[in-house]
């Protein structure tokens, strides 16, 4: 398993917290640091069976002054994240080819 974690972010610690006390040591991604390609990208979003928009965290600062009220198209989204991973919803679990928020962290049993 892999997951896309973000250290100062509670859920993510949750969720990794939770992975770990169920057996599991996962791949840990710092998205923030490592940021995913656009590739990459289009490769989470299609295990997590959405479109990109839904992958965009609303309450983030960056998304208020620059795509609030925006029609992107999906491929402007991606690279938006790409630009601005603040952006990504946290965490993202990878679990061969289907992915899941942990947002709440229990999303994440269908994995344990």
């Amino acid at each position: 398993m892999k997951i896309y974690h973000n250290p100062r972010c509670s859920k993510s610690r949750q969720t990794l917290k939770m992975l770990q006390e169920n057996g599991v040591d996962p791949e840990i991604v710092k998205y923030l640091e490592d940021v995913p390609t656009a590739n990459e990208l289009k490769e989470l979003i299609n295990k997590l069976g959405i479109k990109p928009e839904a992958l965009v965290r609303k309450t983030e600062k960056i998304y208020k002054e620059k795509f609030k009220g925006k029609d992107l198209s999906d491929e402007e989204w991606i690279q938006a994240m790409v630009e601005y991973p603040k952006l990504i919803q946290r965490p993202i679990v990878v679990k061969g080819n289907k992915a899941v928020l942990g947002r709440p962290p229990e999303n994440v049993k269908e994995f344990l």
